[in-house]
């Protein structure tokens, strides 16, 4: 990390050295003194080497273009703080992104061919089928914990039984299920 850290910097730093002005020079001493400081961060915030350029070189550009190229007040603090900003939006960017293409991919899921929908209803109701040959205990705990969302302790309360009693009988329920219900895909 440290290396690709150092890389990403340097890069930047040489491309801008030799750009920028007398007035401007400010920003070449705050990347000298700030920038491995901010590439850490960054690299904490992001863990993405291409993100972390881009962060690093909006920062500095921001920094360039404040306030009519004047320099800031706090410059460490201004640098800091913009940098989190930028870092805070690609996270932001990337987990809409990623929302998005799982919202693709839901709704392609959704689409299903009749022969599937006929498929996955006749697998609902097998599964219903071997459920009612459960025992009853057993058919409890299942009940109660995969459709009710409760919680092995309250499980526990309810059907006055322990709670590792509880996880057994679960565990033997979903063998005996699974064991019916590959019997019958077979």
């Amino acid at each position: 990390m440290f290396g690709k850290a150092v890389r990403c910097e340097l890069l930047w730093d040489f491309a801008v050295s030799g750009t920028v002005d007398k007035s401007q020079q400010w920003i070449i001493s705050a990347m000298s003194r700030y920038g491995q400081e901010l590439v850490t961060m960054l690299w904490r915030i992001l863990g993405n080497e291409q993100d972390v350029c881009d962060a690093y070189q909006s920062t500095f550009l921001q920094l360039a273009h404040y306030s009519d190229r004047q320099k800031p007040r706090h410059v460490k603090a201004y640098i800091f703080r913009t940098a989190t900003n930028i870092a805070i939006s690609l996270l932001r960017t990337r987990i809409a992104e990623k929302n998005r293409l799982s919202k693709n991919v839901r709704i392609k899921k959704n689409i299903d061919s009749p022969a599937e929908q006929l498929d996955s209803k006749s697998l609902v109701e097998t599964l219903r089928f071997h459920m009612a040959q459960l025992p009853a205990h057993l058919r409890d705990v299942v009940m109660l914990r995969d459709l009710g969302e409760l919680s092995y302790v309250q499980i526990a309360e309810m059907l006055g039984i322990s709670s590792a009693t509880a996880r057994v009988y679960r565990c033997k329920a979903i063998q005996l299920l699974a064991v019916w219900m590959g019997k019958e895909r077979e």
